[in-house]
């Protein structure tokens, strides 16, 4: 099968690539810079230089193509044309800028534009809408850690704000719940849902349903040698910054259906584990930045509780 893929040289995106290319589909992928061309093509993929605001090169590489797999979006406001920032700057600023989860516990919720992830409900619409027009047309929804031993979706920028400073926080009592995914088995979903989904259908690529944030605040902490504590709602956003609204979420997910109708299996690290080993690798590079350090010892680690996926 004929492939494009946009945000293709992206973290979630290059998986997704290397997924589809050992399957043996011809992937093309959405890049802005010839270094995203060079870089794509050394995977074995045919580059297509442009931007996902350039509805030529979109519907371009959409015509040429028996399926289309989106993971683009922007990590930055620097990424965003010239035009999209003069148009947020003056007097388009959108509001909720950072709502992007999914509440849904299971596949068959419908997206909830007032939560936290609220912004994403339009690009459901959007897509749900197409099966009528007889485009074959479903959603992946990703949790908020979607992981390796590299990055960890929203809690690298967790252990950011705890190394600076010099505090592992939770909001409350921490008992909130967080979803979690390791990128290749995000990557495996993506696969099985363009070659067998529905249309309309909506999966979910979870492998870890309901992680207690204080678990993971506390696997920071332990790693960071920093101490771990509970702050109030009222103080979430002076610690946290933009990230307090995601902190507080309570996001227990059930990927039950997904894995039953696509016969999807998670089968590589939990989040703890990499969580850990991203910690302890970060350690060992500073230690070696510091002329005057001693050899890295590592620390001791022991994964953190995983509650049950709630049953849909």
């Amino acid at each position: 099968m004929r492939v494009f893929v946009t945000g293709a040289t992206g973290f979630i995106g290059s998986a997704v690539v290397r997924e589809l290319i050992e399957a043996g589909h011809e992937v093309t992928g959405l890049v802005r810079s010839a270094e995203g061309a060079t870089k794509l093509e050394a995977a074995g993929a045919k580059a297509q230089r442009g931007a996902i605001e350039d509805l030529e090169s979109l519907t371009r590489g959409a015509s040429a193509a028996d399926g289309v797999i989106h993971t683009a979006f922007f990590h930055a406001f620097s990424q965003a044309s010239l035009a999209t920032r003069l148009r947020v700057m003056f007097g388009g600023s959108p509001t909720n800028i950072v709502k992007r989860f999914m509440t849904a516990a299971v596949e068959t919720d419908i997206s909830d534009p007032n939560a936290v992830g609220g912004l994403r409900a339009r690009s459901e619409e959007a897509a749900l809408a197409l099966p009528a027009r007889g485009v074959k047309a479903m959603i992946v929804r990703l949790p908020p850690s979607v992981h390796d031993q590299t990055k960890q979706g929203l809690i690298t920028q967790l252990t950011a704000i705890a190394r600076k400073k010099q505090v592992s926080a939770y909001v409350g009592d921490g008992t909130n719940n967080w979803a979690a995914v390791h990128r290749l088995d995000a990557a495996h979903l993506f696969r099985l849902a363009l070659e067998d989904g529905e249309a309309g259908g909506r999966y979910h690529a979870v492998a870890e349903g309901g992680i207690p944030f204080r678990d993971i605040a506390e696997a920071i902490g332990r790693q960071l040698i920093v101490p771990v504590r509970g702050i109030s709602v009222e103080d979430a956003s002076k610690h946290f910054g933009w990230v307090a609204p995601f902190v507080a979420t309570d996001n227990p997910v059930s990927s039950e259906a997904t894995q039953e109708r696509l016969r999807w299996q998670p089968t590589h690290p939990p989040l703890m584990v990499d969580l850990g080993a991203m910690l302890r690798s970060a350690d060992a590079r500073a230690s070696l930045r510091r002329p005057d350090a001693k050899p890295a010892t590592p620390k001791p680690f022991c994964m953190a509780r995983v509650a049950d996926i709630p049953r849909a």
